[in-house]
């Protein structure tokens, strides 16, 4: 992780100071972006979107598939908390502190949209950023490469679906033609473009070339990013400025979330007998965030100004030290969880000179 990286939170926490300072002072210019929509998307941040997506997913490698055999019980692990888990209880963890226990900390018009931007964090599991995570852990890069390759396609069918139903039990309305509209534009087509780029690439001038591109294109990202999170704050200024204990109340769900899920994800590998350096890139992809989906999808949903963008921003802020916290548990961990008696008993009866990943 780059210096900049590593103080991702400090650059959105200006970034939050400098939106809602343009917001006070330029609003007509902020309501011009927010006004330029088709079918419900707004122009704009599509494009700051892509221009965050479209990095992250150029490193995947769709032929890292032929590996998941090889990996089946830390890939059937990241599968079964991601998709069959993480976004339900992110769901009861916002109607919990959201529709009950913060309830009349936070503005009443607000609270579905709230609750509907957390169930859109919980439903975006990690793409890019795990591989940043694991590599601090010293995890297995074969594996990481294989989980959220796994893991994309997983997305473009169940994240629709999952969110749509979710919502739906929070009696929030969800026009399926804009949820779906969502998932193509910025899952779908993205995800094209990326491998469009990285086959040709690939094809021209080999690796060096991909790793050039990508050297280009990781600043262009965070800027993305940085972009999109001054627009959304600008929009939101008033209502933080009114109430700042907002961001407060939405950040503590979101952490107990993750650390919930981290929780499930390394216990869940260390007992079906997975080794050290699969466990900590499959538990850390589900506690960590696809947040540029989710901000896109409220976006698009609910608008600039709705409770759900605030909240999925709220994602961002708290992303990185948290996700710091868990890297240094996974390190620090690494004793306890190779005495496991699971993974004793599998090393036992794998032969000499064979992996038991």
């Amino acid at each position: 992780m780059s210096t900049f990286e590593r103080y991702l939170t400090v650059w959105v926490a200006l970034c939050i100071v400098a939106g809602i300072g343009l917001g006070y002072v330029f609003p007509s210019f902020f309501q011009a972006i927010g006004s330029a929509e088709i079918a419900n998307v707004n122009l704009p941040v599509a494009v700051l979107i892509w221009l965050m997506i479209i990095p992250m997913l150029v490193k995947i490698d769709f032929a890292s598939l032929g590996q998941v055999s090889r990996h089946w019980r830390g890939i059937s692990v990241t599968l079964i908390v991601n998709w069959a888990i993480k976004p339900f209880t992110m769901a009861v963890m916002a109607w919990f502190f959201i529709g009950w226990l913060f309830l009349p900390y936070l503005p009443a018009d607000q609270i579905n949209s709230y609750i509907a931007g957390l169930i859109l964090l919980g439903a975006a599991p990690c793409t890019a950023m795990v591989f940043v995570w694991s590599n601090l852990t010293k995890g297995d890069p074969l594996f990481t490469l294989s989980q959220v390759t796994v893991n994309d396609l997983v997305m473009v069918f169940a994240f629709a679906p999952i969110v749509a139903v979710l919502l739906g039990i929070s009696a929030i309305t969800v026009p399926w033609e804009t949820l779906m509209l969502s998932v193509a534009l910025y899952i779908v087509v993205p995800v094209a473009i990326a491998q469009f780029l990285r086959s040709r690439l690939l094809a021209s001038g080999g690796e060096a070339a991909l790793q050039g591109l990508l050297s280009k294109l990781q600043p262009l990202s965070i800027l993305a990013l940085l972009v999109t999170l001054v627009v959304l704050f600008a929009f939101q200024g008033q209502a933080i400025l009114a109430q700042p204990l907002i961001i407060v109340l939405l950040s503590v769900p979101i952490i107990i979330q993750t650390y919930l899920i981290f929780g499930i994800g390394y216990f869940a590998n260390r007992v079906v007998g997975e080794t050290h350096v699969i466990a900590g890139p499959s538990a850390l992809i589900g506690a960590s965030n696809f947040f540029e989906l989710a901000v896109a999808v409220a976006i698009s949903l609910f608008g600039f100004n709705s409770g759900a963008a605030l909240a999925t921003v709220v994602g961002v802020l708290i992303e990185v030290p948290v996700m710091l916290s868990l890297v240094w548990v996974v390190n620090r961990s690494k004793g306890w969880y190779d005495t496991s008696s699971a993974l004793a008993r599998r090393s036992a009866a794998v032969p000499p000179g064979q992996s038991g990943s």
